[in-house]
Parts: C-alpha cells; sequence; structure tokens
C-alpha cells in the first residue's frame, strides 16, 4: 500500500487533518485507506451491525463515533461481518471487545481502548452524518488513511 501518512502530511500539509494520539490497533492490518462511512451511535451497536453485514464495504473505512462512552461497540462478530464484505477498517472514537480475537481479521481497527460490556437495549444510530472527533470534521466519502503513526482525514483523494 503506497502511503506513509507522515508523508501525507508533508506533502498536502494544507489538505490533511489528524485525529488525536488515544487510537490504539486491534485488528489484522495497522496500515489501511478508504473512504469514509459516519456512524454515530449512542452506546448501542445494533445500525452498525446491519451496515457491516449489508453493505459492501470495499474500499471504505467505517468510523463510528459514540462520544468515548465505556461500552463496547465492536467485536469479534462485527470485524467477522466488516471482513466478509471487504471493508477496509473500523476506527471506533469508543471501546472494543474480543480484542485477542479481533486481531486475526485482515482488516484495521482502531479504538481509544477495550472495554469488556456492550450496551444491551437497543438504541437507534445514525449513518452517514457529520462527525466531530479531536477537533476534526468528518463526512461521508471523506478520505482515511492510517498507518502506524496516525490516522489522516482528507476532503480529497491524495494518493
Amino acid at each position: 500500500m503506497g502511503f506513509f501518512t507522515a508523508d501525507l502530511c508533508d506533502e498536502f500539509s494544507d489538505k490533511t487533518e489528524v485525529l488525536g494520539p488515544d487510537f490504539k490497533s486491534y485488528g489484522g492490518s495497522v496500515k489501511f485507506r478508504g473512504t469514509a462511512i459516519t456512524v454515530k451511535l449512542d452506546k448501542n451497536n445494533k445500525d452498525l451491525a446491519v451496515l457491516l453485514k449489508d453493505e459492501d464495504g470495499k474500499g471504505k473505512v467505517v468510523i463510528v463515533d459514540v462520544d468515548k462512552k465505556y461500552y463496547a461497540v465492536v467485536g469479534d462478530n462485527l470485524m467477522k461481518f466488516a471482513s466478509d464484505n471487504n471493508y477496509e477498517g473500523i476506527i471506533v472514537n469508543g471501546y472494543v471487545r474480543d480484542t485477542v480475537t479481533t486481531k486475526e481479521f485482515e482488516l484495521g481497527l482502531l479504538a481509544l481502548g477495550t472495554c469488556p460490556k456492550k450496551y444491551i437495549p437497543v438504541q437507534e444510530g445514525q449513518i452517514n452524518v457529520p462527525l466531530n472527533i479531536d477537533g476534526v470534521d468528518i463526512k461521508e466519502g471523506d478520505y482515511v488513511y492510517v498507518d502506524p503513526d496516525g490516522i489522516v482525514i482528507s476532503k480529497e483523494k491524495l494518493v
């Protein structure tokens, strides 16, 4: 995969923004890129599960915002759905679980940390809505580039 986030930030400094340093890798791929699908959740992951199960994810990175609430919204079941539908990766502004097995899937998974508990009562989520994470505005179709140095967001395709 022909990019490094540091090089993108150097070459396109006026076209790149970066998410904060708190994201950690829990997936099988540490380097991935794609166009953003945005998801806003209130603790429960039902709508995210439906998206990952039913939509073709080739060339797409799902960015999930749960406002850092301490519940897991991605685990091995959702990683299987994402893997089966060819998603490039998932970035969670929150927490994940089943991290021993999430690393077995060949797609990226970044989150703030782990939490063994999921939120059981079903709550509605929103797909393809504007998000703001770490002061960065993210919309559906933005370009996402991830490697071990960080997460770069751009409004246009850089490579």
